[in-house]
């Protein structure tokens, strides 16, 4: 005859508790907040956080779980060990998230492009003209599935299903308009345009 303790009981009943909130049960929430709350709150202080940082994740946590209590599976792990998992997984992210540095918007990175000065500007305007007439000198179903694709910004598969065309197709047509562009608007114009 097995012996059971208490330990086992607070098991079971915990994870009585989890399944009764993963079928939405808002008085085992309430119930399973009072049980781990202050408990995963001490995990955390002992771990480094401060108190605000310790509640701000206590309730993450416990929204966590409203949302995610029904992939527990109490043959992997305890209740306890799930919520506290749950629980350090937070607390990393914080972590991680206060280690990375705020954007600096003095960086270079962050500061608009010049604007083109004027043989910058003819050249552009000499691409722009060159890309029309090679648009407009593309096979209506290659033009058709290039506008779709980069003025629309659909997926080759949203492409497909609007065109009721096979995804192949249409990646075929694009590589095609491509091919056709390149010559039209020269290689060297090109500048990698449409490589994949």
């Amino acid at each position: 005859m097995a012996v059971t303790t208490e330990t086992d009981h607070a098991r079971a009943s915990d994870a009585a508790v989890l399944r009764a909130v993963a079928a939405g049960d808002r008085s085992a929430f309430v119930e399973l907040f009072g049980r781990y709350a202050g408990r995963i709150k001490g995990f955390l202080m002992r771990r480094g956080a401060s108190e605000a940082d310790a509640e701000e994740i206590v309730q993450e946590v416990m929204v966590a779980i409203w949302r995610r209590a029904a992939s527990f599976d109490p043959e992997r792990a305890a209740a306890a060990t799930w919520i506290f998992t749950i629980a350090r997984n937070r607390r990393i992210d914080l972590v991680r998230r206060a280690r990375r540095p705020e954007p600096d918007p003095q960086d270079p990175l962050f500061r608009p492009d010049p604007e083109p000065g004027g043989v910058a500007r003819i050249s552009a305007a000499e691409r722009e003209a060159r890309l029309r007439a090679g648009l407009a000198g593309l096979a209506p179903e290659q033009r058709q599935v290039l506008v779709a694709a980069f003025y629309e910004g659909l997926s080759h598969g949203e492409i497909a299903a609007r065109l009721d065309l096979p995804v192949g197709t249409v990646k075929s047509r694009i590589r095609l308009a491509f091919g056709h562009l390149r010559e039209a608007i020269g290689e060297e114009m090109a500048g990698g345009f449409g490589d994949e």
